[in-house]
């Protein structure tokens, strides 16, 4: 059973109604960055943002996208995720071993918006971005809620067992099937917190990577493509993509093709995977039309 202690809930940080919260998941200090649009937040909708591989909740894109949601009226409260390690701030220092797990942000997905219906917040839309994406819809799509009411989904991520394998042999120059053979190996036999070092992992080559987090990232596994998620969540879902991405390559294809009364998809000319500057109004103005629709 997993532990939860909250810890403290009001760390004023930099601008109006801004604030850290922190939490404690599994011994692991757990933040995120409240922006607040009124002092009565708690009686409207909240956007829970979870953000990309590797990444942290004040990248430009969720940083960017927090402020434009609050000029807009709607309060946010974005994820950082902990990635294994206790009050982790900023980008993932690959020097450092990996050991979480792409399905461990949905426990922390799940942690605070159960802190958020303790405040009293009873309409969370949840937004992803990327990788966070894949991990929002994954978590809509596994552990709805009725206090869930809607779901955005940025550039998220998509997947296939081939692309999967290609991109490590680009990436890399050596094939995954081995590395991913002898993790499994590990973990089959009780050993999957071993390190394997070094190992080409993610965006960080020659780091190391305990043999269960390796097999969680790059397992055969047809959720890890987000559209495929899509088709299974209840709520009223919208997925941005960006014409000019390409970090997520094919997932325009892959969601013309999804037919649900329930899924919105808006395709940004111009836009590469961040959406930034003018991109981000666009992105933002979209959002909340969908966030006040009836």
């Amino acid at each position: 059973m997993k532990k939860i202690i909250p810890l403290f809930f009001a760390l004023l940080s930099f601008g109006l109604q801004a604030e850290e919260q922190q939490l404690e998941l599994n011994g692991l200090k757990v933040s995120a960055n409240l922006e607040a649009a009124s002092d009565n937040w708690q009686q409207g909708t909240v956007v829970l943002m979870t953000h990309g591989t590797l990444a942290h909740n004040r990248m430009e894109i969720m940083a960017t996208l927090q402020e434009m949601l609050k000029e807009r009226g709607h309060t946010s409260l974005a994820i950082n995720l902990s990635l294994g390690l206790s009050d982790r701030k900023g980008m993932y220092d690959c020097a450092v071993p990996h050991t979480h797990k792409h399905t461990d942000a949905l426990d922390e997905i799940g942690l605070w918006l159960g802190w958020l219906k303790k405040q009293g917040v009873k309409s969370v839309v949840l937004l992803g971005h990327s990788r966070g994406g894949n991990q929002t819809a994954w978590f809509a799509a596994e552990r709805d809620d009725a206090a869930i009411k809607k779901v955005v989904l940025i550039a998220p991520q998509v997947w296939s067992e081939e692309k999967n394998s290609k991109g490590y042999q680009k990436s890399y120059d050596k094939p995954l099937a081995p590395v991913l053979a002898r993790a499994q190996k590990l973990v089959d036999a009780g050993k999957g917190s071993s390190l394997i070092k070094p190992v080409d992992f993610i965006y960080c080559p020659e780091s190391s990577a305990s043999a269960a987090a390796f097999v969680a990232y790059y397992q055969p596994d047809a959720r890890m493509d987000t559209p495929s998620l899509v088709k299974q969540i209840a709520k009223p879902v919208l997925v941005f993509a960006g014409s000019e991405d390409q970090v997520v390559a094919g997932l325009i294809e892959k969601m013309e093709s999804i037919e649900k009364s329930n899924v919105s998809f808006e395709v940004i000319d111009g836009a590469d995977h961040f959406f930034l500057d003018l991109y981000a109004e666009e992105l933002a103005d979209m959002t909340v039309e969908f966030v006040e629709a009836e």
